[in-house]
């Protein structure tokens, strides 16, 4: 085919046509661009046409390019496609002034066009969709890395202490279980050091709170240097542990204790204040195949109980037996409610003897328990328990009632009174509001008149001579109740304050009367002899009487009575019974001839 021409000074110029093509898509599709530069660019590509349909040889491939270039240029819709290829056939031809000969050509170019335009609107298709799946990996990777950092910053916030930043009891306890259940368990141990600060709510109390904070953040940072690699954790509060999870012994664990002891009590400067503290450690360090975590907690939690018992600023290492026995302990003090209710405790009573006759005067009344699986409990096994937890109050409120009701059935003995039952009464009993009411109700429920009840107080009890327990006891006091000073020589031994102290008896503690037991002319018992002779002397000259503890030979109680003690107490004079013990001894007195004797009954 030869070369078209086309025909001189007929048809429109390509201007026109690039901008009848502009038109005709220009809605098609959105397109980056005023219509201006758009007709200046489809001007290119009708000039690139043209040469290829005049072209020779005719090669039909210049439309691929053609074709690609309006989907770069975003003329990117099929119904820009149609366009295109309806403006070209119409009117390119006529518009360039181009035979029809070269229809054929036209037809061919045409279709370069659409597959070039196919092909680029696949292309930018596929790259869009690659753009995408890249864009959704970074956009992934950004959501996973963000949700990662978040996680961490949730999980820090939840196994960290936000005060001091330690480790807090949830991260402490994933870290001893993992340290205990760890597959050579059998040939590990572990051990803990819990630690709580002495008196620490005296900061509290006494400085503020804030004051407070910013000294556990000195605490816990001292211990995290001091104890090296091993786990230091704030439990709360003021409580700190660490965690020694390879142990080589017991050595080992006491060394870290030491170094926070060490650390802890070097003075801290916080908010320009100079503190000083101190702390108490429990330590507990054993097989990891021995033992669990809440095993190890409970251990070193009576461990740290122990240290502060004894006085605080020090360790103690926790002990098998001794933990039994305070296990022990426990179990006896939470069974004193309920062996109350079930009628468990009884009383028994030792008489109390003049020494002038060998006639019973009064009997102390002595609190036992008939425990169901351990026996009889004498009191030196619960009434320490009671008085620590304040059971003591119920508990000595039914010795008092239960030994008032007994003794109001009491007949006389060798005397020609009754006489008086003598009851203890713990320190928590005396400070307890309602004291006076409590006896008066009870005197008037059973009949007892008030000078057959003796109450039996601890010089510790006593030492105050004001206050509302001595006016309780003043009061009870003048309405005739006997008041005694129980175990006296234990404790203060000052006559002085009994000048203005409602009491009626000294009970000399069996110390002092033991030493009686050895030769009168041994000197340490002639020493001992002396010294009852003078409390003796001073307590009449105070107009009071004087009852001797512990009493166990006739030697004993003949020494005592030449030294003008009034009554004895003891195994001479008769072990503690039941109630109906007394009153045999009693009806024996009655039918008896009255003599002066120091001999048993």
């Amino acid at each position: 085919m030869g070369e078209p021409t086309p025909e001189p000074g007929s048809g429109p110029s390509p201007g026109s046509f690039a901008r009848a093509w502009a038109r005709a898509v220009a809605a098609t599709s959105y397109l980056p661009m005023t219509r201006e530069q758009l007709e200046v660019f489809l001007q290119g590509l009708t000039d690139r046409l043209a040469a290829a349909l005049r072209a020779e040889p005719f090669d039909p491939r210049a439309g691929h390019q053609v074709g690609a270039d309006l989907v770069t240029a975003h003329v990117a819709s099929a119904e820009g496609l149609g366009r295109t290829i309806e403006i070209i056939q119409l009117r390119l031809l006529p518009d360039l002034g181009l035979v029809d000969d070269v229809e054929d050509r036209l037809a061919r170019l045409l279709a370069t066009v659409a597959t070039g335009y196919a092909r680029a609107l696949r292309d930018r298709t596929l790259d869009a969709q690659e753009s995408l799946r890249r864009a959704a990996m970074v956009a992934q990777a950004h959501a996973d890395r963000a949700l990662r950092e978040s996680e961490a910053r949730f999980r820090h916030q939840a196994t960290h202490d936000p005060l001091t930043g330690l480790p807090n009891r949830t991260l402490f306890t994933e870290r001893l279980s993992a340290a205990i259940d760890r597959p050579d368990r059998d040939d590990r141990r572990v051990g803990l050091c819990f630690l709580d600060l002495d008196r620490f709510k005296v900061v509290n109390d006494t400085l503020g709170h804030q004051i407070g904070d910013s000294l556990l953040v000195s605490v816990g940072r001292r211990l995290r240097e001091a104890a090296g690699d091993h786990l230091v954790a704030r439990l709360g509060g003021d409580e700190f542990v660490i965690l020694v999870e390879r142990a080589s012994g017991t050595e080992d664990v006491v060394q870290v204790a030491e170094a926070a002891l060490r650390a802890v009590n070097r003075p801290a400067r916080v908010d320009g204040h100079e503190l000083t503290v101190s702390a108490s450690i429990g330590i507990v360090e054993r097989p990891v195949a021995d033992t669990t975590p809440s095993d190890l907690m409970r251990a070193a939690d009576s461990t740290l109980h122990w240290a502060k018992g004894a006085g605080g600023a020090r360790w103690e290492l926790f002990d098998v037996d001794r933990n039994r026995q305070e296990l022990a302990r426990y179990a006896l003090t939470a069974a004193i409610p309920a062996a109350l209710e079930r009628g468990e405790f009884y009383l028994d009573y030792q008489p109390l003897t003049a020494l002038c006759d060998g006639t019973v005067i009064g009997a102390e009344a002595l609190v036992r328990w008939r425990h169901p699986e351990l026996g009889e409990l004498r009191p030196d096994r619960f009434i320490g328990l009671a008085e620590e937890t304040g059971l003591i109050v119920p508990l000595g409120g039914w010795v008092l009632a239960d030994a008032a009701r007994e003794a109001g059935g009491w007949p006389p003995g060798g005397r020609a009174r009754a006489p008086f039952v003598s009851v203890n009464l713990a320190v928590r009993q005396v400070h307890a509001p309602g004291l006076v009411r409590q006896v008066r109700d009870l005197l008037e429920r059973t009949g007892l008149p008030p000078e057959r009840l003796q109450l039996e107080i601890t010089e510790s009890a006593m030492m105050s001579t004001t206050g509302e327990p001595v006016h309780a006891l003043r009061t009870l006091a003048e309405a005739g109740v006997r008041i005694a000073i129980d175990d006296f020589g234990t404790g203060y031994s000052n006559l002085a304050y009994l000048r203005d102290l409602p009491v009626t008896e000294l009970k000399i503690a069996g110390n002092f009367v033991a030493g009686l037991r050895g030769c009168p002319t041994d000197p340490a018992s002639r020493t001992d002899e002396r010294i009852l002779a003078s409390l003796v002397s001073l307590a009449h000259a105070l107009d009071l009487t004087v009852t001797a503890e512990g009493v166990e030979t006739a030697a004993q109680a003949e020494r005592l009575r030449a030294i003008g003690c009034d009554a004895a107490q003891g195994w001479h004079f008769g072990r503690p019974g039941p109630a109906g013990q007394l009153l045999d001894r009693l009806c024996h007195e009655r039918t008896a001839t009255p003599t002066v004797s120091t001999a048993p009954h």
